[in-house]
């Protein structure tokens, strides 16, 4: 499956955006999918994770309660919808899929199959 991400940009703290991800070459619907973010320096991170079954949805401490992983099967797309941005949220956003249980939600980085080639997100202060 490839995937093409879209919607980063420049926002200010307490701004939202919407990243999405679109998906072709195989039935999106029979994958587990994922956000991660990775800043300058530092490790590509899990920000957001869904199960296969679309349920289970994973969401670390730092962003929970302002993101909202989200994926409409019949479009082939996934969501990310980020609010209550802060600057700490700048970095370069991937989206990610991955074959595999149909109730698992993945959260690790190393075990997605498919990436997109990221986008841009800053948070200025």
């Amino acid at each position: 499956v490839q995937l093409q991400a879209s919607g980063g940009g420049l926002v200010q703290t307490g701004g939202s955006l919407r990243l999405s991800c679109a998906a072709s070459g195989r039935t999106f619907s029979n994958y587990a999918v994922g956000w991660f973010r990775q800043a300058p320096g530092k490790e590509r991170d899990v920000v957001a994770a869904l199960s296969w079954s679309g349920g289970r949805p994973y969401y670390p401490d730092s962003v929970k309660g302002r993101f909202t992983i989200s994926r409409d099967n019949a479009k082939n797309t996934m969501y990310l919808q980020m609010n209550s941005l802060k600057p700490e949220d700048t970095g370069v956003y991937y989206c990610a899929a991955k074959s595999g249980s149909y109730y698992y939600t993945y959260i690790r980085s190393t075990e997605y199959d498919y990436w997109g080639q990221g986008t841009q997100v800053t948070v200025s202060s």
